[in-house]
């Protein structure tokens, strides 16, 4: 298909719309988690954006080493919010980027061989591990709707009614429109929600007016990376999740192009994630995976070329290059994000029953996987002060609700449907009672 360039470019521009509001969400909630200064956080949400224009360019352009070669926008994974918080606060901001950094170097290494082992991660393992991403998220969303935890006017009935009118705004605009407006909901839920708190007097626009027009990128420019292994061990399982999620997407992508992908071109999707979550690390950003907002868009869109995606990653880069529009987003209000975070967390517990209508319940096996899984993530989230005499190092691991889950779900499908631990001993038992 021929597409002059004007239309390209405007496609390239609603791929960044589309994907715009999740890139910009987690360096808000990470920042806010660790506390990072006004400055900081304006920097890393411009980095950011510059860093999933470049790991998008990593993903799209196809060689022997690297790149799916499919037509795919990545941005920062809403699975390392929780993770990356947490080891912020038990250990430093240092540890974050530097288990990071090793986590994207293991998934270089391990790329070629997970290929072999994604069979090892069924629907029943998937729906889980994003049913438990979006339940443990949502009292992120609550909090932050609520004005923000440990805020002075926390509760207070400006809050609440400012996160519910983004919420049904954004609704509004689900229910009312389709296409490409209907893609962009979230987006245009903020700049409302944001627009109406400016008329309420609670937004602040020094942030706007201090931020320069131009900079470039530094290395470690908020901290410098320091390596512990049980970080290392936290990022590196939710660098896997990812690549769990990310082998979705490329499947999803190769129906769309009408192009078939083999465990080669998969193993180069993951080193191209890998190498995107290395120069997250080094840059002080985040891990990088595959957007399933954008495969949406290419449904709705019907063009699938390359061209744009290429296009709307130059766009990012040169957006992460001007730290004011970065700044604009670091003023939005805590109970608009709140408002938005419903939405888009619920959406991924959405995506995960989604997944889980997949699977065979009728196995006693699944239900359990399902169940031990979901409960034990959430458990954890609600409760997160259970495990509070384990060692600090076992602890990034258990205090995590999305870790905590993810692994059980994992372990679970192997001892069940994998090894089948004890399956043989109990049909022999089943067999010698029916004798």
């Amino acid at each position: 298909m021929n597409l002059s360039k004007s239309k390209i470019v405007s496609l390239g521009i609603q791929h960044v719309l589309a994907m715009y509001a999740g890139a910009v969400i987690v360096p808000l909630i990470v920042g806010a988690g660790i506390g990072l200064t006004g400055e900081q956080l304006t920097y890393l949400v411009s980095i950011d954006i510059m860093m999933c224009g470049i790991a998008t360019f990593l993903q799209v352009y196809q060689n022997k080493f690297f790149g799916i070669g499919l037509p795919v926008v990545l941005g920062c994974t809403f699975t390392a919010v929780g993770p990356i918080i947490a080891i912020g606060n038990q250990y430093s901001v240092g540890s974050i980027y530097g288990a990071i950094i090793a986590s994207g170097l293991i998934v270089v290494i391990i790329s070629k061989y997970f290929s072999k082992l994604v069979k090892f991660f069924p629907p029943v393992v998937t729906g889980s591990v994003v049913t438990v991403i979006g339940v443990t998220l949502i009292p992120v969303a609550m909090n932050n709707l609520a004005g923000g935890q440990g805020s002075s006017n926390f509760g207070a009935v400006e809050n609440v009614l400012l996160g519910f009118g983004t919420l049904l705004f954004i609704l509004a605009i689900f229910r009312f429109f389709n296409g490409f407006i209907r893609s962009i909901a979230i987006l245009l839920g903020i700049l409302a929600g944001t627009l109406a708190a400016s008329f309420m007097g609670m937004v602040d626009f020094s942030a706007v007016k201090e931020a320069s027009w131009f900079h470039l990128p530094k290395l470690f420019f908020i901290e410098t990376p320091e390596f512990h292994i049980m970080p290392i061990v936290t990022m590196t399982l939710v660098a896997i999740v990812s690549l769990v999620e990310s082998t979705g997407v490329y499947f999803a992508l190769s129906d769309i192009c009408e192009k078939k992908i083999n465990e080669h071109d998969i193993a180069r999707g993951y080193r191209s994630e890998g190498i995107a979550i290395v120069l997250g690390g080094i840059f002080n950003a985040f891990p990088y995976t595959t957007f399933s907002q954008n495969v949406g868009l290419l449904q709705l869109s019907g063009v699938k070329s390359k061209n744009i995606i290429y296009t709307a990653a130059g766009m990012l880069v040169l957006l992460g290059l001007v730290p004011k529009i970065g700044a604009f987003t670091t003023i939005i209000p805590s109970s608009v994000l709140g408002g938005a975070m419903v939405a888009m967390f619920g959406m991924v517990i959405a995506s995960g029953i989604k997944m889980l209508g997949q699977v065979d319940f009728s196995s006693q096996e699944n239900l359990l996987i399902v169940a031990c899984s979901v409960g034990l993530g959430l458990g954890v989230t609600v409760v997160p002060e259970m495990f509070g005499d384990l060692p600090a190092s076992l602890r990034i691991l258990t205090d995590s609700g999305i870790v905590l889950g993810s692994l059980t779900a994992v372990l679970l499908n192997l001892v069940f449907n994998v090894l089948k631990i004890g399956q043989s001993k109990y049909l022999l038992q089943k067999q010698q009672k029916v004798s």
